[in-house]
């Protein structure tokens, strides 16, 4: 069974520590089933993708839908627990064991951390205290040594970014659009990035439906759903953390789609920080390896340039709930496909890629990575 997307539905993102976790997810699932145009007792499984949701968040959602009894499991992946809950489902959908999947995606950050998340302890980060701003920075500092990459660039990931989160009334930061020389008098975090080159801690929810084709005019082809997990990854490997994983989910999903970086319209990427766009971009292939850094400066992933990247603001402007964040990507990916994205639409949109990439866990290339193209049919 050819896999499509039925419906999308998200939360409000921002600091919501007084909503119960359950209650961002029925906001969200409550969008995508009318989205979808079904009712909950046409749904035939429920995965859920979540990071710090509480034990048992899962069947919490699932008594207030009022469907027990129907098949229902969790995914951590990390970052990208909501896409590896998405592509669960449409492998699911493909091979014919459901007929319709409520993909949600959630995490309620700010009732866990205050700031950057904690590194597990037993890990060589965790002891040497190193988070994953200072291993993003790490990064990007091998790229300014190796390719000359500026500070003004990856500034310039900050300023688009949050200059297209001004037009996302779910987005949690939507002040004016700080200028280059804004961004980087910001305060320093982790060398070279500043503070409004990190995402912020969020509470949020994403709900995506995922079925078969049904003739229905509004919805979406899933061309490709990729997802890999971390190869080994020390002082020996040639890439810089997580490249290699999201370069791999790449290759497999143009390969499904029959697609190459050119073909697509526009994209949602993982920006927990601005070195994180540029790296991902160079891996699926939108740059020259050392050349990401000019997409942004040159105007080509613009909401008005040649291939529009996080149109919504991205995790820099909308936020970083973790499990949320995935669904997010694809609710905002939907809704410009379908013309519906108000005053961020982007002109051409016929085929969007989502990439999310989770890392965490040490010695690892990432915990996963997923690529998933969609189209217009």
């Amino acid at each position: 069974m050819n896999p499509m997307l039925w419906g999308v539905g998200t939360s409000d993102y921002g600091l919501q520590p007084g909503t119960r976790v359950e209650v961002l997810c029925w906001t969200a699932i409550r969008e995508a089933v009318d989205d979808a145009g079904i009712t909950p007792a046409e749904i035939d499984a429920i995965i859920v993708g979540s990071v710090f949701g509480p034990p048992g968040v899962a069947t919490r959602v699932q008594r207030g839908l009022g469907l027990p009894g129907v098949p229902m499991w969790t995914v951590e992946n990390a970052c990208a627990s909501g896409t590896s809950a998405y592509h669960e489902a449409v492998q699911a959908v493909r091979q014919g064991r459901f007929g319709c999947v409520l993909v949600l995606g959630v995490d309620q950050m700010s009732t866990l951390f205050s700031g950057a998340i904690v590194p597990e302890a037993t890990d060589p980060e965790g002891a040497a205290s190193l988070p994953l701003p200072g291993l993003y920075a790490l990064q990007a500092q091998r790229y300014v040594q190796e390719f000359g990459v500026t500070p003004e660039q990856l500034a310039a990931v900050a300023v688009k970014n949050k200059r297209n989160g001004l037009d996302n009334p779910r987005a949690q930061l939507r002040k004016a659009a700080p200028t280059v020389e804004e961004v980087l008098a910001s305060r320093m975090i982790a060398e070279p990035l500043t503070f409004l080159q990190c995402c912020p801690t969020s509470d949020g929810a994403g709900a995506v439906i995922v079925g078969g084709e049904r003739g229905n005019p509004a919805d979406l082809r899933i061309e490709a759903s990729a997802m890999v997990s971390g190869a080994l990854w020390d002082h020996r490997s040639q890439d810089v953390w997580g490249y290699a994983s999201v370069a791999r989910a790449a290759e497999q999903a143009y390969a499904q789609a029959g697609r190459t970086p050119g073909e697509i319209d526009v994209l949602e990427v993982h920006d927990a920080f601005t070195i994180g766009e540029i790296l991902t971009l160079e891996a699926l292939g939108l740059a020259p390896r050392g050349k990401g850094a000019e997409l942004a400066p040159s105007g080509h992933t613009a909401r008005d340039g040649a291939q529009p990247v996080n149109p919504s603001g991205g995790l820099l402007s909308r936020g970083h709930p973790l499990g949320g964040t995935g669904t997010a990507q694809i609710a905002e990916i939907a809704c410009q496909l379908r013309g519906r994205a108000g005053d961020r639409q982007v002109a051409r949109h016929r085929v969007g890629l989502v990439e999310t990439m989770g890392g965490g866990a040490a010695g690892m290339d990432g915990n996963a990575c997923v690529v998933t193209i969609l189209s217009v049919p």
